[in-house]
Formats: structure tokens, C-alpha cells, sequence
């Protein structure tokens, strides 16, 4: 038995080594060598302060503001993560015959209409549902230009002007297949506000 337990423990301490201690501390440091920025999590700084991340969604409410996708991880609208009420990723769990999504949906419609009251344009389905991890950064085009008449009347803009922000701050699809075009609501409410 002492012949067969030697090299099975001997075995499973330099497995857990190799794989629970040199192989993560060489893949960080590959990370933080490599990419650094991307390894502390991709942090948005303005003045050496943290104000966000480019992976994480942001609560921007006012009108002045782009607004992002509802997150289902918080009581309030446009709201992906809450650092007070410590809330974070969660799906609703809602299925499309659920009455609770419906009046979901239809309380994030009449907010948007009430809110840009000449807008006729269609809603785009991320403005008013949720997504499954509630942490959504981006939003897509027609999210965005959808909400262009409103920041840029609140904001004394023209539209011309900010639509151009839209399109600056436009993502392409990843190596030019991958996803959908987008824009991160951080960064072009950063460079609304003129700080980025």
C-alpha cells in the first residue's frame, strides 16, 4: 500500500504545484507584461482617479447622458452595477411569456418616450430588456443614435455634432466578424463631458 501511496502523493503535489502555483503566477505575469491595461481590468481613469471600467457597465440616469442597457441586477432603471448596494451580475431568469418582463419592458418604453417625447424613431430591443449578466458596457448603434436627439437638445448640441461622437466612439465587429458594431457608454459619455 506505502509502494502505491508514495508516488500517487508525490504525483499530486507537483501537479498542484505546477498547476496551482507556477502556472498561474507565469500566465499573470505573461498578463502583466503583455497587457497590463487589459489585466487590472481595463480601468477608465480621469485625473488618477478611477471612474470606471470599459467592461462594466455604469449608471447614468440623467438625460444629459447616454443611458445603457437595464440591468436585472438592480431595483433601478439603467443601472448595471451599483458599487453601494454592492450589486452585480444576474440575469432576470424571465422567459418571453412572463408578465413581469412585459411590464418590464413596457415601464423601460414609456421612460424613454417620456423622457424624449419627439422621438418617433423605433426602440432598439437593448434599450428595454435586460441582458443575462446585467453588466452590459455597450450598447449598439441604434441604441446610441437612437438617444442622440435627446442628449443633444439637454446638452444644447447639435445633433450633427454628437452623432459624430457616436460614430468616433463606434466599435467594429472584432478581427471584422466577430459581434456587432458597438459603442461603450462610458467612454462616450467621458468624451461628452469632455474629459476623454
Amino acid at each position: 500500500m506505502k509502494t502505491q501511496l508514495r508516488p500517487l502523493a508525490t504525483l499530486f503535489g507537483v501537479l498542484a504545484l505546477i498547476t496551482g502555483v507556477l502556472y498561474p503566477l507565469a500566465v499573470t505575469g505573461l498578463a502583466q507584461l503583455i497587457f497590463p491595461f487589459q489585466a487590472n481590468g481595463s480601468l477608465v481613469k480621469v485625473n488618477e482617479q478611477v471612474v470606471g471600467s470599459e467592461l462594466i457597465g455604469q449608471d447614468f440616469s440623467g438625460e444629459q447622458f447616454f443611458w445603457g442597457r437595464p440591468s436585472a441586477t438592480s431595483a433601478h432603471l439603467y443601472n448595471a452595477f451599483d458599487q453601494d448596494a454592492l450589486t452585480g451580475s444576474s440575469g432576470s431568469n424571465l422567459g418571453p411569456l412572463s408578465q413581469v418582463l412585459v411590464d418590464n419592458v413596457q415601464e423601460q418604453v414609456n421612460t424613454l418616450m417620456k423622457v424624449d417625447l419627439g422621438n418617433t424613431n423605433l426602440i432598439p430591443v437593448d434599450l428595454v430588456t435586460a441582458s443575462a449578466s446585467g453588466l452590459d458596457a455597450n450598447i449598439s448603434v441604434s441604441a446610441a443614435l437612437y438617444q442622440v436627439p435627446r442628449v443633444a437638445r439637454v446638452r444644447g448640441l447639435e445633433e450633427a455634432t454628437v452623432t459624430a461622437l457616436v460614430n468616433q466612439y463606434t466599435e467594429n465587429r472584432q478581427f471584422g466578424i466577430l459581434g456587432e458594431p458597438r459603442v461603450n457608454v462610458l467612454l462616450l459619455n467621458l468624451a461628452l463631458e469632455g474629459i476623454k
